[in-house]
């Protein structure tokens, strides 16, 4: 039985991987798309409070996080609150087909949509894709995240090769919403070769390690 809350196919539909990633994309894009600007606001404002709390972000020096588009867990606060502490942040710049590169984050006001969809960036100048080995903690987007780490990106691949140039052992934070938390004992979510876990899951209500044995949550 399929769940409004929570989409997932029986598995009697039989779908192929990048089927389930499809359906799985179209349903909780269209339920984003559904909440009111008050509630996103309200989720960024929590978002930004929760991740703070995180021990790595509060000790980090650099942080990796992203400009939010509109129908995603807002990230406005969470970069204000950031750069007042002194952090310096970098945000992810698109370059045409997957080139990667990234940017410090100078304010609000300098963030552009440079094409329709894409996310907002910054306009100062392009580090190289390697820039986010300097990062102390990464925070990453995604559509779904479950229990064993597994991370439902926009599906382009965008992250999935970023993060091949993180330190190891750096934590990975992804933000969704609430009922976007699946289990991966009943619902996982699914997973191909070259899909990067993130180890943390932080949503507006709280935070959750998901490093295996480590309890952490906030």
């Amino acid at each position: 039985m399929r769940s409004a809350a929570q989409p997932y196919p029986p598995a009697s539909d039989g779908l192929e991987v990048e089927d389930l990633k499809d359906y799985l994309r179209r349903s909780i894009r269209a339920a984003r798309a559904a909440r009111s600007p008050r509630r996103r606001e309200e989720a960024a404002a929590a978002l930004a409070s929760v991740v703070d709390t995180v021990p790595e972000v509060a000790e980090a020096r650099c942080v990796s996080v992203y400009a939010a588009r509109s129908t995603e867990p807002g990230t406005g606060p969470l970069l204000e609150r950031l750069a007042a502490r002194g952090v310096r942040v970098l945000l992810p710049v698109l370059g045409a087909g997957l080139q990667r590169d990234w940017a410090e984050y100078a304010g609000a006001e300098d963030l552009r949509q440079r094409a329709p969809g894409r996310p907002p960036e910054p306009s100062t100048p392009a580090l190289g894709p390697e820039a986010i080995a300097d990062a102390d903690v990464i925070v990453a987007p995604a559509l779904a995240i479950d229990t064993a780490g597994t991370r439902l990106g926009q599906g382009g691949g965008w992250y999935d090769r970023a993060l091949l140039h993180a330190r190891p052992g750096v934590r990975v934070i992804g933000l969704v919403f609430p009922e976007e938390v699946y289990d991966a004992g009943t619902r996982p979510l699914p997973r191909q070769p070259h899909d990067r876990t993130v180890d943390t899951v932080a949503t507006p209500g709280g935070w959750r390690s998901l490093r295996p044995g480590d309890a952490r949550a906030g």
